[in-house]
This record gives structure tokens, sequence and C-alpha cells, in this order.
């Protein structure tokens, strides 16, 4: 089942503004050091950055909550399996939400998606409550 779904376009130059005008304040208040070290690594930086920014506004917008509602900026996550596929993960107040949002006897489970094409980096993200396996009797 569907407990949310959310997305969100970040304009890509507005953020490279953004990094230049702020530099690690920026980044220290948005973004984990994991997501840091993948952006800084990048050819595109600000590109990195903004797919990463637009995965949390549109994770939020998942969680029902949007960033008025007590989630941090860091409470969500974006890393990368070893395949490259994006995954999100929730600590803190999002954690919670996301806890209380799921039925019991199911798992959540957050699906991401970026893009980009300069200008814009897009998100979009999924949640999904499957249901726990039950063993045989």
């Amino acid at each position: 089942m569907i407990l949310g779904i959310g997305t969100d376009l970040a304009n890509i130059d507005r953020i490279a503004a953004t990094l230049d005008r702020f530099g690690d304040r920026f980044r220290n208040r948005v973004f984990t050091d994991t997501e840091q070290r993948k952006a800084e690594r990048r050819a595109d930086t600000p590109g990195t950055y903004a797919k990463r920014w637009a995965a949390k506004e549109a994770c939020s917008k998942a969680l029902g909550t949007g960033l008025r509602m007590g989630i941090a900026w860091k409470d969500m996550a974006v890393s990368n399996l070893s395949t490259g596929q994006p995954v999100m993960q929730v600590t803190g107040w999002a954690a919670d939400r996301l806890a209380a949002m799921t039925p019991p006897g199911h798992v959540a489970i957050i699906h991401v998606t970026l893009t980009d094409d300069h200008p814009w980096a897009q998100a979009f993200i999924l949640i999904e409550a499957r249901p726990i396996a039950q063993a045989p009797d």
C-alpha cells in the first residue's frame, strides 16, 4: 500500500549560488557528512547537492508534513547502493513520523528516484507499506 508520495524540482543554479554565498554553513545545516562527501567528489557538485535537496523536500512531502512540522534537513539522508541506486534513510522526527504512519504488521520502504537536466534537478519519493511476512505455523 502507498503511504505517501512527494516530488520536488530544484534549480541547480540557485543551489550553486547558495553554496557560493553560504558555503559550509549551508552544507552543514542541510546535508549529512556522507552526502557532502558524495557531492564534493562529483564533477557537478551543485547538481549533486540540488538532487539531494530535492529529495529531502520530496521526502518531507511524502511524510505529509513538509519541513515545517519538526523534521530537520539532516533527518533525511540520501546515499547510494553499490549499484548507484539512491536510497533514503530517515532518523529523528522523520523516522518517528514514518513509524506513526506505518500500519501494524507492515514495514515502510522509501523508494527514491533522482534526475537532473541543467538547470533543473528533480526527485520523486514513494513510501510503501509492505506486509511483514509471517512464519508458517
